[in-house]
């Protein structure tokens, strides 16, 4: 890993040609995180689904969610892609 410095302009053209713009800024970035993944093998309607229903969950509380639907003793409800006309 190679770090380079580069003047202030030139670094935020690097940048925004190499990575996502997400949509808004973290109102405290040191509690917060972002993520991305790419060739994933997931469906996109179910990870919709998942992120939807642990937004806003802290940590812990998002972890034991998931745990538990691994586990079968909680679900994740389908909201927007349920296939109802």
């Amino acid at each position: 890993l190679s770090l380079e410095v580069w003047p202030r302009g030139v670094a935020a053209q690097a940048r925004s040609a190499a990575m996502v713009k997400f949509s808004r800024e973290a109102s405290n970035p040191t509690k917060s995180c972002k993520a991305m993944g790419a060739d994933l093998r997931v469906h996109y309607k179910n990870t919709y689904e998942t992120a939807r229903a642990i937004k806003g969950m802290t940590l812990r509380v998002a972890q034991k969610y998931l745990q538990d639907v691994c586990e079968k003793r909680r679900c994740i409800p389908f909201r927007k892609y349920v296939g109802t006309c």
